[in-house]
C-alpha cells in the first residue's frame, strides 16, 4: 500500500465528487429546462450514454498510450465538458446540456478504470485490498459532492451554473494529483502481437458472465434509484439541502465499506460478499416502500450504497480471474460497456418512472434486476460446486 495508490484513491474521490454533483443537480436542471417533464433525467442519461460509448475507445487508447496518458486526456475532457455544462445552464439550453454531459462521459469511462489500475501499483497479494482502497477514495466524493453542490448552486445568478464551474476546478485538481503517480512504464504492443483470446471466448466463461451481470445490474439498480432521489424528494416537499444530505449518506454507504470489503472477499470469497450485497439492495427497496420521510429516504439510500459496494467490488475482483494480462484492456472495456449501457437505460427509465408512476413503482421495478443478480450468483456457486465435486467423484470411482 503505497503513495501512488493513495494518490489514485484521491483521483477516484474527485471523480466521485464530479459524479455526485452531476447526480444532485442534473435532474433538477433538466426538470427546469426540459420541454417535457419525463425528459428531466436526460442529462443524467447523457452522462452514462457518453460513458458507455467511450468504454471501448478508452480501452484502445489505454492499450496504445498507457494508463497515465489516457487518464490525463480524460481529465482534460472532463474540465472542458463541465465548462460547457455551465454555459448551457447559463443560456438555458437543454439540448446543449445533454450534449455536454454526453461528452463528460469520456472522463467517466477513463475514471472507471482507476479501480483496475490500483492492483498494478501493488504486489499481487494485495490485489483485493488495492481495488477496495481505490474505491474507498469515493468517500471524498461523499462529503465534497453534496456540499459543493449546495455551496455553489447559487454562486451565479443562474441556478447551478456555479456548481458546474466548480467541477472544472475539481478536474484540474485531479489532473495535478494524477501527474504525481508513477505507473508502470507503458510498452505499446508491436504490430501483429497477440492480444490473447477473442473477446467472445473470454465472455463465454461463467465467471465473466456473472461478474459483468452482477456489476451491471447492481449499478443499474443503484443508478435507477439514486438519479430519481432528488426529484422524488422535491415532489415530497423536502428541501434541496435534505436531498444533498441523503446523497451524502448514500455515497458514504457506497465507499466506507471499501476499507474492509477487500478483507471480506479475501476471507469469504467474492460470491458470499456479493450475495450479501444483493440482500442489502432488497432491504433498501423494503425501506423505500415503507414511506417518504427524510429518514426513510436516508436509510434506503444508505443500504443501497452498501449493497452496491459489495456487488461492484466483488464483481470487479471476480472479473480479474477471467482474463490474462494481455487481455485486460478488452475484458475491462467490455465490462464497463455493459455497466454504462445498463446505467444509461436505468437513468432514462428513472426520469420516466419518477415523473409518471412515482417513487413506489420505481422501487417495485427494481426488484426484477435484483432477482436476476441473485439467480446469477446462485448459478455460479452451483457451477463451482460441481467443478470441485467432480474430481472427488472421479477419484472415488477409480478406487
Amino acid at each position: 500500500m503505497n503513495r501512488n495508490l493513495w494518490l489514485l484513491a484521491l483521483c477516484q474521490g474527485l471523480l466521485l465528487t464530479n459524479n455526485v454533483v452531476f447526480i444532485a443537480i442534473n435532474g433538477l436542471v433538466g426538470l427546469a429546462l426540459a420541454p417535457q417533464g419525463w425528459l428531466a433525467t436526460l442529462p443524467v442519461t447523457g452522462y452514462v450514454v457518453g460513458s458507455a460509448l467511450s468504454t471501448l475507445p478508452v480501452a484502445h487508447l489505454q492499450a496504445r498510450v498507457g494508463r497515465k496518458r489516457s487518464f490525463q486526456i480524460g481529465l482534460v475532457v472532463g474540465a472542458l465538458s463541465a465548462a460547457l455544462c455551465a454555459y448551457a445552464a447559463a443560456t438555458q439550453d437543454f439540448w446543449l446540456l445533454v450534449v455536454a454531459t454526453l461528452v463528460a462521459g469520456f472522463y467517466a469511462a477513463n475514471g472507471s478504470l482507476y479501480r483496475f489500475a490500483g492492483p498494478e501499483l501493488v504486489a499481487p497479494a494485495f490485489r483485493e485490498r488495492a481495488i477496495s482502497l481505490v474505491l474507498a477514495g469515493g468517500i471524498v466524493g461523499a462529503f465534497a459532492g453534496p456540499n459543493l453542490a449546495s455551496a455553489t448552486r447559487s454562486l451565479l445568478p443562474v441556478p447551478f451554473a456555479g456548481a458546474y464551474l466548480a467541477l472544472v476546478a475539481v478536474a484540474l485538481l485531479s489532473l495535478a494529483a494524477l501527474s504525481l503517480i508513477r505507473f508502470e512504464a507503458h510498452v505499446a504492443p508491436p504490430p501483429g502481437a497477440s492480444s490473447g483470446r477473442p473477446l467472445a471466448q473470454i465472455a463465454r466463461q461463467p465467471v465473466f458472465i456473472v461478474a459483468v451481470a452482477a456489476s451491471a445490474l447492481g449499478y443499474g439498480v443503484m443508478n435507477l434509484l439514486m438519479a430519481a432521489t432528488p426529484i422524488a424528494m422535491a415532489q415530497c416537499s423536502h428541501p434541496f439541502e435534505s436531498a444533498a444530505l441523503v446523497l451524502e449518506w448514500h455515497v458514504l454507504g457506497m465507499f466506507v465499506p471499501s476499507f474492509f470489503t477487500g478483507h471480506l472477499i479475501r476471507r469469504f470469497g467474492e460470491l458470499p460478499v456479493m450475495a450479501v450485497g444483493a440482500l442489502l439492495n432488497f432491504a433498501c427497496v423494503a425501506v423505500a416502500l415503507s414511506g417518504v420521510d427524510l429518514m426513510q429516504f436516508l436509510s434506503a439510500l444508505f443500504l443501497l450504497g452498501v449493497g452496491w459496494n459489495f456487488l461492484y467490488t466483488g464483481g470487479t475482483t471476480l472479473l480479474t480471474s477471467a482474463y490474462r494480462p494481455e487481455e485486460k484492456n478488452k475484458a475491462q472495456g467490455a465490462m464497463d460497456f455493459c455497466v454504462f449501457s445498463t446505467m444509461a437505460l436505468s437513468s432514462f427509465a428513472s426520469g420516466a418512472l419518477i415523473t409518471t408512476r412515482g417513487w413506489a413503482w420505481l422501487n417495485v421495478g427494481s426488484l426484477m434486476p435484483l432477482a436476476l443478480v441473485s439467480a446469477a450468483l446462485a448459478w455460479l456457486a452451483l457451477q463451482r460446486r460441481r467443478q470441485f465435486s467432480a474430481p472427488d467423484a472421479t477419484s472415488r470411482s477409480d478406487r
